[in-house]
């Protein structure tokens, strides 16, 4: 089974991950940057990585998913929420969405990633307190904890359903 992974990142928290997934695949593989815009229709297995932008994709990874046809395809995330939460199960949803009816979806992994400092600080001067989003004590906690991940447990996490999803594919 040819296979390619296909990654945006934009702080390195998934393209960390990215190198997990293409190596559970196959040993010597490689990610491909989703700015390269790779041409996949060589490949059996087209994996894209992305990280959450409003509950979704971020625009560059968007932008490549929309170019994926009549193919199988999974995905893996990264989010500044806890993988278990209803907004990452949201955010699931929603990039599952944007694969192209002809493709086969076999698979979709989300892990947290750490939340850049720039966005926390967009988010405590852009929105009041009382707004859904304000930067509130406990919100600052759970992005400050966000940091120390994606994590050794989140890596693993990631090899093992890639090379879990390898198997089923081949089996």
């Amino acid at each position: 089974m040819k296979s390619i992974v296909v990654v945006s990142s934009l702080t390195g928290n998934t393209l960390k991950v990215g190198d997990i997934v293409a190596y559970a695949l196959e040993e010597n593989m490689t990610t491909v940057k989703v700015e390269e815009m790779p041409d996949v229709s060589d490949y059996d297995l087209v994996v894209v990585g992305c990280w959450v932008d409003r509950a979704t994709a971020d625009a560059r990874a968007q932008e490549f998913i929309k170019t994926i046809k009549n193919k199988k395809v999974a995905f893996f995330v990264t989010l500044g929420a806890e993988a278990d939460s209803e907004h990452a199960q949201v955010c699931l949803k929603n990039i599952g969405a944007l694969f192209d009816e002809s493709n086969e979806l076999v698979g979709q992994f989300i892990c947290q990633g750490a939340v850049s400092l720039r966005m926390m600080e967009v988010m405590a001067k852009r929105f009041p307190a009382g707004h859904s989003h304000a930067m509130t004590d406990e919100r600052k906690k759970r992005m400050e904890a966000s940091h120390s991940h994606p994590d050794m447990a989140d890596l693993q996490a990631a090899r093992a359903y890639f090379a879990d999803l390898k198997q089923r594919l081949e089996g």
